[in-house]
């Protein structure tokens, strides 16, 4: 028998599938995948069960519903002074996820070259590469994840049609600085490139580093296509609700992936989000205060295990290196290790690069109730302790 797709047979299972289940199997603490343990507000969801019950259940519009498209342009105007058409820029997707698909799909012919930033979400490879295009990968290096000027702008070239930017970056937790998003800039420019901006942790930076869109910069409103998620911004990851916000030319083209994709979302989903979009500042600082405080305090425990725990400026992430632990393997290993004898389990940084990478780093939720944090702390603090009695029995039994 002929083979399916060669690409799509040849990637294996996500490294969070692969986790979540070996997690569920040991009865651990999931601080892999990147979800809240709570409901996200009560009105929103309220809205949700209200608008499931008016008789509006059939298909809404395929770029999103009025109020949905509206509560976007005006979000963009109120956080970021950006001017959006509803009708023409803005377009609904089921997820940010199939945003960033759409976006690519309404960019890339086979053969264009796409520049990506290390380490990344792991949809943008297979992506990139269903297309037909070539990926240019850069490598952000632990553990302040500067961007390397020289090695980006070497990235670019005559095929370059477009760079995928994520900011804030899941796994590192980095901001992009206004610096690095202007030398960005300029590199679209002088290539006359795109940009695919996934933002969707765009409202979860801390210590008062602050989001700037790359289309807000001068010369870039036309070059970008910026992506949101309201299964971030309001903790309601499983209702898949994203959008892309880009000119009017960018926006049709995305429209038609779109299409040819999912068609639409639930409308009653998206007319609850419209409702969220408009809630008052003090939700979003809301938010933010509090993943800071989660994120501080599971911070504070990885450290005093022993783990030296890099700076997060946003997201739901923190990055731990776990070499002062002694632990004799790579990351893969020591995420397996801790899920089936500690019953905590994180992910292997290793996981969002291509080709060999650091290996001594695993990425860690803290978007869990507090609770949840301390007893994760708790198992890895007890595990580790014995451990560290056992190799000084070990050593002793040695020596004698």
């Amino acid at each position: 028998m002929k083979t399916p797709n060669a690409l799509l047979s040849a990637t294996g299972t996500t490294i969070f599938t692969v986790m979540s289940a070996l997690a569920a199997q040991h009865g651990a603490i999931n601080l892999g995948q990147g979800f809240p343990d709570t409901d996200g507000p009560a009105d929103v969801v309220r809205a949700a069960a209200d608008a499931l019950m008016d008789g509006r259940n059939q298909y809404p519009p395929m770029t999103g519903v009025p109020e949905l498209r509206q509560a976007v342009a005006a979000t963009n105007r109120r956080f970021y002074g950006l001017d959006v058409d509803p009708d023409s820029e803005v377009v609904v997707t089921s997820g940010a996820t199939e945003a960033i698909t759409a976006s690519l799909m309404a960019l890339l012919d086979p053969g264009d070259e796409v520049v990506l930033i290390e380490p990344l979400y792991d949809t943008y490879l297979p992506v990139v590469r269903l297309l037909g295009a070539i990926p240019r990968l850069v490598r952000l290096a632990p553990p302040k994840w500067e961007l390397p000027r020289a090695e980006l702008a070497a990235a670019f070239g005559p095929k370059t049609k477009a760079i995928l930017l994520n900011t804030p970056m899941n796994p590192t937790g980095k901001v992009f600085t206004a610096a690095e998003l202007a030398f960005i800039g300029e590199l679209l420019q002088k290539h006359d490139a795109y940009a695919v901006c996934d933002e969707v942790y765009e409202h979860l930076t801390f210590d008062g580093w602050r989001h700037i869109p790359l289309m807000t910069l001068p010369g870039l409103r036309e070059r970008c296509l910026r992506i949101g998620s309201a299964g971030k911004t309001f903790s309601l990851t499983g209702w898949k609700i994203g959008y892309i916000t880009a000119p009017r030319a960018l926006a049709s083209v995305a429209a038609k992936a779109h299409q040819n994709l999912t068609f639409t979302t639930a409308p009653n989903l998206q007319r609850a989000v419209a409702v969220g979009l408009a809630k008052d500042d003090a939700y979003f600082a809301g938010l933010a205060g509090a993943l800071a405080a989660k994120r501080d305090r599971l911070s504070a425990g990885l450290a005093r295990i022993g783990m030296a725990v890099l700076p997060t400026q946003g997201s739901y992430f923190v990055t731990a290196d776990f070499t002062p632990l002694g632990f004799a393997g790579d990351d893969v290993a020591f995420c397996r290790h801790i899920t089936e004898a500690a019953r905590v389990t994180a992910i292997p940084v290793t996981a969002f690069y291509e080709g060999e990478a650091p290996s001594h780093f695993a990425r860690f939720a803290f978007c869990k109730r507090d609770e949840v944090l301390d007893e994760a702390v708790a198992r890895l603090e007890r595990h580790f302790a014995h451990d560290s009695a056992a190799a000084t029995l070990t050593s002793r039994a040695a020596s004698a």
